[in-house]
């Protein structure tokens, strides 16, 4: 679950890591009487779940009312599509109002679970700002990448080893320590997949600060944190994301043109492959777990359905708890229901298979079995190729 940068900071601030005072507004005049609070210069920056606003033109300095009344408008109700949204596109509802900062230099901090290591990694760089993801790419020295055991936890040669990577002496490296210190601690004990500081930031009168912050957190360990699972936002989710939760559906929309409904995550990721593998591209993950029930096939199946991209449908099911013939009334009463405008091709084997096969033959409707997941890959790529 990711939170605002609003949210994030309070979570910052909390820990005892120092930011910026800032105000959220809603409308024009909130906002213009916020910077107002604050005093000039201000920066006005748009509340969304994604990063690279300011390049996208969602982070403005006013240094007047006027300018602070100018940017309200500009920002509030913009439609924000940056280079990390992909296809999505985020309407800017609110805003956050931050006193302005004199900035001396720029750093780049985070730290994350690194599931590969099974550790927690802290990232670092000298060169922070809105060109990190350049720096990585074209100059890959300048990122620090220090991996700290989480069962020992993180030591002082480990903050040490970061300062020192930044090039930070003295009372600086000192506060950065510090705060690198609680960085970690809030991670750790507020289950965070992510947090970043981007631009960390030695202001000219020798602080350090997080000017930005971005915060994901565990989904799977909200119930340990009921404060954290009230900062969900559902307008920053995908609608079709949203509508998969609320019938208990692990569903991702993507960008592709082929739907597909599986039961399990490890098959759902290999159908995915299939798809790609049959020239096409997959529409959406969508997993409807062991023990779905006709209702959640349904439900799965109008959703994969009111997506406009979808050309054709792949349904690869095993069935051991989730029976075959379960999946077909499901498909054939949501096929009924909402109408099938595109091609469907069901690859099932397991447990009822062949009463799930006359079902689904039975029915009257479009669909077709494929005989095994050879020939679902053969239909796939047919379908994809007139599509």
């Amino acid at each position: 679950m990711k939170l605002h940068e609003y949210q994030a900071k309070a979570l910052f601030r909390g820990a005892g890591i120092l930011v910026p005072e800032g105000l959220v507004a809603s409308t024009v005049e909130d906002t213009v009487a916020a910077a107002c609070k604050l005093d000039y210069p201000v920066a006005i920056k748009a509340q969304v779940h994604a990063g690279g606003r300011g390049k996208a033109g969602g982070i403005r300095v006013a240094r007047t009312e006027a300018e602070a009344g100018e940017a309200a408008r500009a920002i509030l109700g913009m439609t924000l599509r940056t280079a990390q949204t992909g296809s999505r596109q985020f309407t800017v509802n609110k805003v956050l109002v931050e006193q302005g900062v004199a900035i001396s230099r720029e750093l780049y901090l985070s730290v994350l679970p690194d599931r590969t290591s099974g550790r927690i990694a802290i990232i670092a760089s000298s060169e922070g700002g809105m060109n990190i993801e350049e720096v990585a790419a074209t100059d890959p020295d300048k990122i620090i990448r220090i991996m700290v055991d989480p069962l020992l936890g993180v030591q002082p040669f480990h903050l040490r080893q970061a300062g020192f990577g930044l090039d930070l002496s003295g009372k600086i490296l000192g506060d950065f320590t510090s705060l690198l210190a609680k960085l970690y601690r809030l991670v750790i004990d507020k289950d965070l997949l992510l947090a970043e500081i981007n631009p960390l930031v030695i202001t000219a009168d020798e602080r350090i600060m997080a000017l930005d912050g971005k915060i994901e957190v565990d989904a799977n360990a909200l119930y340990r944190h009921p404060d954290l699972a009230k900062l969900h936002d559902p307008e920053e989710e995908d609608p079709l994301e949203a509508e998969a939760a609320k019938h208990n559906l692990n569903y991702i929309n993507l960008d592709g043109n082929i739907g597909n409904m599986v039961n399990g995550a490890g098959l759902a990721m290999a159908t995915m492959d299939l798809i790609k593998q049959a020239g096409a591209e997959p529409a959406n993950f969508l997993d409807v777990g062991g023990g779905a029930s006709a209702e959640m096939i349904e439900n799965g199946f109008r959703i994969i359905l009111s997506d406009p991209r979808v050309k054709a449908i792949l349904i690869n099911i095993f069935g051991g708890i989730l029976r075959c013939d379960v999946l077909a009334s499901g498909v054939v009463e949501a096929a009924e229901k909402v109408g099938l405008s595109v091609p469907v091709v069901i690859r099932m084997e397991g447990t009822n298979v062949e009463e799930g096969r006359k079902i689904l033959a039975d029915s009257g409707l479009n669909l077709i079995t494929a005989r095994d997941l050879n020939d679902a890959a053969i239909q796939i790529s047919a379908i994809a190729a007139r599509a």
